[in-house]
């Protein structure tokens, strides 16, 4: 059944919600935390799923996530629903090959004794990509930054970018983020 939130990003001419926005550029940052090659990562699945039309560059993803409102450089500008399906399609795409990655990321949370370094260095990478690109002064972004807190985020969307292996991954991804 539709919630009530994606019935309105349906009727605004296809506007896509804020909450939208956000939890599709956090599960991106994640992905940019495990891959140090980040955009230009994107940027190749851009291209490897022959989305050039609505990424013909860099530049071009950077625009679209910009629209969240918790970075810096928030840019308002009505991303089209089909701009964010490629972006979605990229994200699915990315955690497919990333998996092996994720999956050891979360065993080490489950094992700090044994595996400390892995959850620690990949912890510490995620708290300087938002340091670098969320507004800090942000109630949300602070809760993003403190360690104690940003455990419970960071594991939901690990698990979240794990569900994204399956055939349906794409589907899942985007009824996760539609909260369909």
């Amino acid at each position: 059944m539709f919630s009530t939130r994606t019935i309105t990003v349906l009727n605004k001419g296809n506007q896509i919600s804020r909450q939208s926005i956000e939890k599709l550029d956090l599960l991106l940052l994640i992905l940019e935390t495990i891959d140090l090659n980040g955009i230009q990562s994107l940027y190749a699945f851009s291209n490897r799923l022959n989305l050039n039309e609505f990424f013909p560059n860099k530049v071009s993803i950077w625009k679209i996530r910009n629209n969240n409102p918790l970075r810096k450089s928030y840019v308002k500008n009505n991303i089209k629903l089909d701009e964010f399906d490629a972006l979605i399609k990229i994200t699915a795409e990315m955690s497919r090959y990333l998996y092996p990655y994720i999956r050891e990321i979360l065993k080490s949370k489950e094992d700090l004794k044994k595996n400390s370094v892995i959850w620690n260095d990949f912890n510490k990478r995620f708290i300087e990509l938002i340091n670098e690109r969320f507004n800090i002064e942000s109630m949300r972004v602070k809760k993003l930054i403190n360690q104690a807190e940003n455990d419970e985020i960071i594991i939901k969307s690990l698990f979240t970018l794990s569900l994204c292996i399956s055939n349906q991954g794409y589907q899942k991804l985007k009824f996760f983020l539609f909260d369909y």
